[in-house]
């Protein structure tokens, strides 16, 4: 059978657009000789809907879409992923694939394995459906699953389900296997995913066909890598990473395919740059705006915009108190100039000088800390967001995860704006990131990226005067956040008990600020987001 792959990128909750964008995919892979088209995981609504289900009209209109498609249907079946009603207890609703074709019933399956784990929460709004049935086309048995429906404990963080979708699949004489995923993008991931459905293919005897969606929604990227393996679990077709793609894949023709093995650093650049121009078309936002300080964070987080929307999209703004030295202007200016945008200079001592006046008279005798680096910050903030209320433009910050696991932010300051583009990626990585950047020509200028990192909001500071060194901060973060090993668990892998309870004690501390921030791109296992829950009152120390 000929499959024709769909890996687009649906809008959650803009039902119209998603139907135009499946018609469209299926118009052309019908042209294309495809047999059967076969869609992401919940493409008429989007992944995920979240409480949109729950309005009114949003899962009838979505029955509506499918009427339509099913309208449009000819020679070719069409595969496609909706929210259905459950008629019986539980759950209101079903994660749900419908099988379309001229002239027949509508068949449909619902989705067995709802996970409920890290960014994922469908058991809030399904019921799982576990009687597993082949659906047909023609005389072919087709097995039918969704996403999780193929994971298996191997690859799961743990055995979570005691139902094997595909295993039942193919016990009731299906002769190969769909799925329809909408599989969250992680570093390394599209490899596991390759690794596994083809031991899947390999253990039950049946080619695998897996349809992944692409695109950005809210903190999730979904990288696309849709696959198709044969019975042997070889590789016969790899759709591109992090954009639309369309291709009929013939089962009948076993010739392997060998892409070439993509970079860690392609991959986080081109996750980083969906994401943020899915974030600001998906938004309506036509610019951004960004302060750029001369450090790292800011030069990384400008050349992804940059990547992302165009130079003539994204406004830079320098604003240097007395304590920016002039390397940092320079350098600030200097990617400005690498980038092709426009920078702005607007210094805040004038601001911060008569900002600190008014406390004069309160503050007297008391030596200068924290709050007066923290109204530098604020200051800063307040210039963006003014010019982000005046011209229209969304404000990127530009922390990365390591500052915000301990926070080295400041609430309402550098944390100020619509989407934290770097949030997710620790500091090393944000170095190892810019390196990459550089690989052809100095994007970003190299004196950005050897000085000593520095918030400069007092004289002569640099990071380090407070913080571990980031090579032991990142580590220790990973086992604590992404890992959720104990002060005393991590001090076992050879690091300074004390360095790690410490590390411990600001990363709790500091969640009410998480709690506020602005929503960022996941790229790592965990995020600080919706799949990390942490009581803010709490008084565990393990």
């Amino acid at each position: 059978m000929k499959i024709g792959f769909a890996q687009i990128n649906p809008t959650v909750g803009d039902l119209k657009g998603n139907f135009e964008r499946i018609a469209a995919a299926y118009r052309r892979l019908t042209e294309a000789g495809a047999e059967l088209v076969v869609t992401p995981e919940l493409a008429i609504t989007g992944y995920p809907p979240q409480d949109l289900v729950f309005k009114s009209r949003f899962v009838p209109e979505n029955l509506e879409i499918l009427e339509q498609l099913q309208g449009i249907v000819g020679r070719a079946a069409l595969l496609v992923g909706f929210v259905d009603r459950n008629e019986g207890r539980g759950k209101p609703f079903h994660n749900a694939a419908a099988l379309l074709q001229q002239g027949a019933p509508l068949q449909k399956t619902h989705k067995a394995l709802l996970p409920t784990y890290d960014v994922f929460d469908e058991d809030r709004y399904f019921e799982s459906d576990c009687e597993m049935t082949p659906l047909t086309i023609g005389h072919r048995r087709v097995g039918v699953t969704i996403c999780e429906d193929i994971w298996t404990e191997t690859y799961l963080p743990r055995p979570y389900y005691n139902v094997e979708p595909v295993r039942a699949l193919v016990e009731k004489g299906a002769e190969f296997i769909l799925n329809l995923s909408a599989s969250p993008f992680t570093l390394g991931k599209a490899t596991v995913r390759r690794e596994m459905v083809s031991a899947l293919a390999r253990q039950h005897g049946v080619p695998i066909c897996y349809c992944n969606a692409v695109g950005g929604n809210d903190q999730l990227v979904f990288d696309g890598n849709s696959i198709a393996v044969d019975r042997d679990g070889a590789l016969i077709a790899q759709l591109p990473a992090f954009s639309e793609a369309e291709e009929v894949i013939d089962l009948a023709d076993s010739s392997v395919v060998n892409p070439p093995a993509r970079e860690k650093m392609a991959d986080l650049h081109d996750a980083l740059c969906l994401g943020v121009g899915d974030y600001m078309r998906k938004c309506h936002f036509k610019s951004a705006v960004l302060g750029l300080s001369g450090g790292i964070d800011s030069a990384v987080v400008a050349a992804i915009a940059v990547e992302a929307l165009g130079p003539e999209n994204v406004v830079g703004v320098s604003m240097p108190s007395p304590y920016s030295s002039q390397g940092s202007i320079d350098d600030a200016l200097a990617l400005a100039r690498n980038l092709g945008i426009n920078c702005l200079q607007i210094p805040i001592g004038d601001a911060f000088a008569a900002f600190k006046a008014q406390f004069a008279e309160h503050f007297a005798g008391l030596p200068e800390d924290t709050t007066e680096e923290n109204m530098q910050s604020r200051l800063r903030g307040m210039i963006l967001m003014s010019l982000s209320n005046k011209f229209g433009h969304i404000l990127l910050t530009t922390g990365n995860k390591s500052e915000l696991a301990v926070g080295y932010c400041t609430i309402y300051g550098d944390m100020a704006g619509g989407l934290a583009v770097i949030s997710d990626v620790p500091k090393t990585m944000v170095y190892e990131l810019s390196r990459w950047m550089n690989r052809d020509r100095a994007v970003i200028p190299w004196n950005t990226i050897e000085k000593p990192p520095s918030a400069e909001l007092k004289p002569g500071q640099v990071d380090q005067d407070t913080l571990p060194p980031y090579e032991i901060l990142d580590e220790i973060l990973r086992l604590y956040v992404e890992e959720n090993l104990s002060a005393h668990d991590i001090a076992a892998h050879g690091f300074d008990e004390k360095t790690v309870r410490w590390i411990q004690r600001r990363v709790d501390l500091n969640e009410y600020k998480r709690e506020q921030a602005a929503p960022g791109i996941k790229v790592t296992s965990r995020a600080f987001g919706s799949g990390r829950r942490m009581p803010i009152a709490q008084g565990y120390s393990g």
